[in-house]
């Protein structure tokens, strides 16, 4: 289905006139053989050349060097370009780039209708791919109206409604839900069974690739690493060097197996793990369950920093698209807390974190900063957004200028700080990010997915806000960006007693970071608690669309197999305690 031969390619550097004066090479001589029906998985950190490859595929981008063959034909010949989009459909990493009609059914609608498919079967297609991914109850909606989850479920329909002979998913699960994770891999996976579509799934979520026949891993534009899940996922460390994770149940038992326990390598689902132990297992079992130690209370004492009263919110009120985002949602933020925000595609997330800043007013209620309502008249919204700092779900959203230095400028600037001033904060912003300085004259829109969220992140950390809030942050980064990126966040959290509001769909990383979680479920609050008491209620958040980290349905799966380990535990190192109290090694 795709072959490369030596494939290269170079993005170039233009001046003003259209002259070439640099170039960068994202592709390096790659040579790949993909068969029909297979599932690929690629992975790579940011900047790897995983997005590049994948462009290749759908003849979005021609080689520099070398060749790329897409069911037979060669990308690079001009009369080949429209078969080979017909036969290899594209799902990118932000659906705002390629829905365009107005109305949901419509935008299915329109790759079909190029293909001359008839009307009848345009909308059996429609309704059978909006079907597929859970959208079918948004048909007559405008995608403007929509969530960032939301819309890539629509594009991802789009393409499922063009049956194509291969799918190229460029990070489409990057802004789902669990749960909505889940139904996209379950509608490609069906795809793949019944119409024998190859799949190429690009992914940071190692747990949605274990069950690929291939996984390749590439690094500076080259392969480095190929062979199946279990194959790739044994090495642990090697992945880690090229900034990459594996599934929790196998970094599980790879640091079981650090303390000594004969567990084998490539560990990739529960089963498994659960067979290794009990061959592990030297102890009596029918003892009590273990229980975790208490957490810290999280009860707190005077005037919360932030306090959203009974506040409600109505989209386009009075009109056919009307909605109520926000159903008298109130809840009180305290200085110095690490607060995580999760609830289901469309829940009401990130409309909620918009009232906090003043971007949306609400349609009645109220919001307090430091015992002040922010809706009175004549208050310093702009001292209130200097305050309290928004990172957009799509970092696009707030990046301008011209080049990376002067976006994260912008913010210092206009807190009426020195240009010295203003450079200093955005230099000491951007190193806490980790973007590298060879980027800061680059134009923010030359950059990877993952960079840009970076350079998000840090012009919103140069204006030294009290309180940061985070709209999915870690969205497109790779695992070591990720990890890097909420290290940072925590440490600024507990030494500069920052107070952080993190939006997310990855279970983990809430479990691993937060102090506190607020759950959303259709605009209203579904519970308000710490980590171990909301993950507690894991079989209540997946009739929500949610679920808890992997962690917690191991031990769950463990003490149903008689092993009395603590069923609260979230974190890989609670887990590993744990077990290793159990097998008393």
């Amino acid at each position: 289905m795709i072959r490369t031969k030596n494939l290269v390619f170079d993005y170039k550097k233009f001046d003003d006139e259209g002259n070439v004066i640099g170039t960068r090479r994202a592709i390096d001589e790659v040579n790949i053989d993909i068969e029909p029906g297979q599932f690929i998985a690629i992975l790579g950190h940011n900047g790897s050349g995983k997005s590049t490859l994948a462009k290749h595929m759908n003849a979005i981008l021609s080689p520099t060097e070398g060749t790329m063959w897409v069911d037979g034909k060669n990308t690079s010949r001009e009369e080949n370009i429209w078969n080979v989009r017909q036969t290899a459909g594209m799902v990118f990493q932000n659906p705002d780039n390629q829905i365009i009609g107005t109305i949901v059914e419509e935008d299915v609608g329109f790759g079909p209708e190029n293909l001359g498919v008839s009307t009848e079967e345009i909308w059996q297609r429609v309704e059978e791919s909006l079907s597929a991914v859970g959208m079918i109850e948004y048909r007559h909606h405008s995608p403007n109206k929509l969530s960032g989850g939301q819309k890539q479920r629509v594009a991802i329909a789009g393409v499922v409604a063009m049956r194509p002979k291969c799918i190229v998913l460029d990070e489409p699960t990057a802004m789902l839900d669990p749960n909505g994770r889940r139904e996209v891999l379950r509608t490609v996976e069906e795809l793949r069974k019944k119409e024998k579509v190859t799949v190429i799934l690009i992914t940071h979520y190692m747990e949605e690739v274990v069950g690929a026949d291939r996984v390749i891993v590439m690094d500076k534009g080259h392969v480095v690493l190929e062979g199946t899940a279990r194959e790739v996922f044994s090495q642990v460390e090697l992945l880690k060097e090229y900034r990459l994770d594996v599934p929790q149940v196998t970094l599980l038992a790879y640091e079981l197996r650090k303390k000594g326990y004969p567990i084998p390598k490539g560990i990739l689902t529960t089963e498994e793990l659960l067979s290794a132990l009990s061959e592990c297992k030297n102890t009596d079992i029918k003892t009590q369950v273990l229980g975790s130690e208490a957490k810290k209370s999280l009860s707190n004492v005077g005037q919360p920093l932030l306090k959203v009263d009974h506040i409600n919110y109505i989209y386009s009120p009075g009109n056919a698209f009307e909605k109520h985002a926000l159903k008298d949602i109130s809840l009180d933020i305290y200085e110095g807390e690490f607060i995580g925000i999760i609830g289901h595609t469309g829940s009401g997330k990130s409309t909620l974190i918009q009232h906090l800043n003043g971007l949306i007013k609400a349609t009645d209620g109220d919001i307090y900063y430091k015992g002040e309502n922010i809706y009175r008249e004549k208050y310093n919204l702009r001292e209130l957004r200097n305050n309290v700092g928004l990172v957009f779900q799509y970092p696009e959203h707030q990046l301008f200028e011209t080049d990376v230095l002067t976006d994260v400028c912008f913010g210092p600037k206009n807190q009426g700080l020195s240009q010295e001033e203003c450079k200093e904060r955005a230099i000491e912003a951007l190193k806490l990010v980790g973007l590298p300085e060879k980027y800061y004259e680059v134009s923010p829109f030359d950059l990877s997915g993952g960079q840009k969220r970076r350079v998000a992140i840090a012009g919103v950390l140069a204006m030294k806000p009290k309180v940061l809030v985070l709209d999915e942050p870690t969205a497109g980064l790779d695992p070591k960006g990720r990890d890097e990126i909420l290290e940072q966040i925590a440490y600024l959290q507990k030494e500069g007693n920052l107070t952080v509001v993190l939006v997310s769909h990855s279970m983990e990383d809430i479990a691993k970071y937060v102090d506190r979680i607020v759950v959303m479920n259709k605009g209203s609050k579904m519970y308000d608690d710490e980590p171990k008491k909301v993950f507690a209620h894991y079989e209540e958040l997946e009739k929500v669309g949610l679920a808890a980290p992997q962690v917690t349905y191991m031990m769950h799966e463990l003490a149903k197999k008689g092993f009395p380990v603590d069923t609260e535990a979230t974190t890989i190192a609670e887990a590993v305690e744990t077990i290793s109290k159990v097998l008393k090694k």
